[in-house]
Parts: C-alpha cells; structure tokens; sequence
C-alpha cells in the first residue's frame, strides 16, 4: 500500500486515544473520549422519575440525546440518537428500575463534517467516539446493572487500493470511498491462550460501500474487533487511575474482577520484593 497515513500511523493503528471521567455536576456520571482530535462527551442521569407517558411496567426508559456542537438538535442529531440507543442496548439491564428514566445525554466535541453523504459512512470515527464516551459514563456512574462495555473503532476503505485502515481521521476522508463504525458488546475473557483475550461481541455495525464485497466487511469487522479491544484498554486503564474505583454492584463482574486481579497482584509483587 503506497498511501502515507497521518501521524505516520499503519493501516491497523489507531489515533492516540484518551479516556477522562469529568465528574459533570447534576449528573450520576459522565466522561469523555477521544481517537485523536475526534472528541465526545457524554453523561448518564437515572434512574430517575420518568414522565408518566414514558413510563414502562417492566423495565426503566432508556432515553438518549445527542447534541451538536453549536446549534440546536435536528434531523441528524435525531438519527444519532436512535443509533447510539441500539449500539449500547445490549449492554445495559433495564428490568431492574421499572417506571424509571435513564437519561444519556452525548455531545460532539468537534465540528462534524457531513459533505460526504451519511454521517456514519463519512465521519465514522464520530460516532465510535460517542459510543465510547457513552459506555464510559454508563461505567462511571454505575447506576444501571451492565451486561458488558460496548466498546467501538471505525475502519475506512481507500478509493484506489481497496486497503483498509482502522480509526479514519478527518484528514483521510477524501481518500475514501467506504467506512463505517463497528460496536461490540466487551465482556469476560475467552478461554484459552497465553494472555486472556476479553470476548468481543459484534452488535452494531453502520459499513457503507459501493460496490460491497461479504469477504471485505469480514476483514473489516476484525479490524474494528481489534481496534475495539485496543479501546476496552485505554478504558480499564481509565478506571482504574480514577479515585473512586467504580467497583459497585452495577458494574459487570468481569470488570471488577480484572482489577481486583491487578490489586492482587501488585499486593503480592510488593510482598515477594519486601521478602527477597
């Protein structure tokens, strides 16, 4: 492949990725996250009281709201929603709190350019970034019981070589002609192995090109699979630099016990140098 990525990068890297929890006043928990300058801030409220025109018998409303970065909600911002909602479904259990509200409010941090076409074919890594942030709030304030952590990367396709890169930045996008944001449900890991690998579940996908090739979304989907355990890193990371370890009842087990694996571990390391 001839083309020069930005930064330098190879076609499987991703942009410099950062996690922070921002501790938003009047919210249970909130957080942003970036690929590069790709940035997005979320926050979770509930449950709460619910209107009672949107109250559910058996489980809390999950309602979602995404807002541009200037200007007021429209069609697009709309779409968003609807989209981010079905991305992370599968990782919260709403049967727990009925007749409540969770509220998830994201927001871009950048100017998102559409010129292109759609939003998820020509600002992928948009939206990856707020499903990202969105997952972070949700583990942040852990006040709704979580299956796993939706964790998501984008992939784009180069117009002349078909090649595929992972993480799209903004600079890249006239150079493509197909991309898409990929979200996967990142819970306990899987047997077998040296190093235990988290399983990652495909539960979102938004891949546009024209033509489309079965074997090429295939190679694509393992690209953001990558990208999105690479993701699931940075997150964990996060966590656990944070002072408050969201170590609560709500959050997946397989979280809380990696990093009371860690604690252990470095309890022990300290152990054996004070012995030696």
């Amino acid at each position: 492949m001839d083309y020069k990525r930005t930064y330098g990068r190879l076609p499987n890297e991703l942009r410099e990725v950062s996690v922070a929890f921002d501790g938003l006043d009047g919210v249970d928990g909130s957080a942003r996250f970036s690929f590069g300058e790709t940035k997005a801030l979320s926050s979770v409220s509930g449950p709460i009281e619910v209107r009672l025109a949107a109250e559910q018998a058996s489980k809390a409303t999950f309602e979602v709201i995404v807002r541009p970065l200037s200007g007021l909600s429209g069609t697009e911002s709309k779409v968003l929603a609807s989209a981010l909602r079905g991305a992370l479904l599968p990782s919260v259990i709403l049967t727990n709190s009925p007749r409540t509200l969770v509220q998830l409010v994201a927001q871009a941090l950048t100017p998102v350019c559409t010129s292109t076409g759609s939003l998820f074919r020509a600002n992928p890594a948009f939206f990856a970034a707020l499903i990202n942030a969105s997952s972070l709030a949700l583990l942040n304030a852990a006040s709704v019981p979580m299956r796993g952590v939706v964790c998501a990367a984008a992939v784009g396709r180069l117009q002349n070589s078909g090649a595929l890169l992972a993480d799209p930045a903004e600079e890249e996008r006239s150079a493509l002609d197909g991309g898409g944001a990929f979200a996967f449900l990142v819970s306990g890991a899987k047997a077998g192995g040296d190093v235990p690998q988290p399983r990652a579940e495909l539960v979102w996908s938004s891949w546009s090109a024209a033509p489309f090739y079965e074997d090429e979304l295939a190679r694509a989907t393992e690209l953001a699979r990558v990208g999105a355990v690479r993701v699931w890193e940075h997150m964990r990371e996060g966590i656990a630099r944070v002072l408050h370890r969201p170590t609560e009842a709500n959050m997946p087990t397989f979280i809380k016990k990696e990093l009371d694996d860690e604690k252990n571990g470095d309890i022990m390391k300290h152990l054996q140098k004070k012995k030696g």
